[in-house]
């Protein structure tokens, strides 16, 4: 890997995350588009998506502030009630990660094929978080009374569809929003229950890659380095910052139907040309 590609493939992690388009499938695409070498990719994979979380970390930083805060005064506020939600939205992909992540690897792999269907799924959630979601129609359910505008049902079906979007080209952003939407959950609510609640998985997801590698499961290291690392983080990070922001504004305000139209198109052209 060289030093743009180590950039590009930077952006397209910053950016992807969080639109709706599945990071971890563009990754595959625009890796094998590039030419870059496998061996290593690991290491950088993991260097993007400590980036990302960073990313993360700044926009929310008051809200993340204020949730501690609110902890540390020891008593069921409204602080502790949302960060207990959080939690509740990680079971069950902590329950595929511990249990079923070698197997969900060797279904899908480095398989483009598969990209291409998880593309295909995202386009129809979004279709669905548009047709049930936008504004002035009725989602399928509607809790007008859950504290911090979202119930503890919610939160587990929101946190079960971040499991199934382990697969490649199953978008993590794009899966949760859309699951949230379609039960009911406020755009505004969504949009930062969705990206909050993705940090600690993907952090650990991301330990689980380095012990990987450490044991000696994964090729590690080799062919990438530390200046291609830290040109993809840097790359990652501030992308990440843009889409962040962009895409809680697009959650608030716009259609998801456009992504889905994309997802559709990249799956298609995927489906033809892999």
């Amino acid at each position: 890997m060289n030093a743009w590609q180590a950039i590009l493939l930077g952006i397209v992690q910053g950016l992807t995350e969080f639109l709706p388009v599945s990071s971890s499938g563009h990754l595959m695409i625009c890796r094998e588009l590039l030419g870059a070498a496998p061996e290593g990719f690991l290491d950088f994979t993991v260097t993007v998506h400590a980036a990302t979380v960073l990313s993360t970390i700044v926009v929310f930083r008051k809200e993340i502030a204020a949730l501690f805060k609110g902890l540390f005064k020891f008593r069921y506020n409204d602080e502790t009630d949302y960060v207990f939600k959080l939690i509740v939205s990680m079971i069950p992909v902590a329950i595929v990660g511990f249990f079923f992540r070698d197997r969900v690897e060797d279904l899908f792999g480095d398989n483009l094929f598969g990209v291409a269907v998880c593309l295909i799924i995202t386009a129809i959630l979004l279709w669905l978080s548009d047709s049930f979601g936008h504004r002035g129609r009725k989602a399928l359910f509607r809790e007008t009374r859950a504290r911090n505008g979202i119930s503890w049902w919610q939160a587990l079906v929101v946190g079960v569809g971040q499991a199934f979007a382990v697969a490649p080209g199953l978008s993590r952003s794009g899966t949760t929003i859309s699951t949230g939407l379609i039960c009911g959950v406020k755009r505004e609510v969504i949009a930062q229950f969705s990206f909050l609640m993705v940090l600690i998985p993907i952090l650990g997801e991301q330990f689980l890659d380095v012990a990987k590698s450490l044991s000696g499961e994964a090729v590690a290291g080799a062919g990438v380095s530390s200046v291609c690392l830290l040109l993809g983080f840097a790359a990652a990070f501030l992308s990440g910052l843009f889409a962040c922001k962009v895409m809680i504004a697009i959650v608030k305000k716009a259609r998801l139907s456009w992504f889905a139209l994309y997802c559709l198109v990249v799956s298609l052209l995927l489906l033809l040309f892999a």
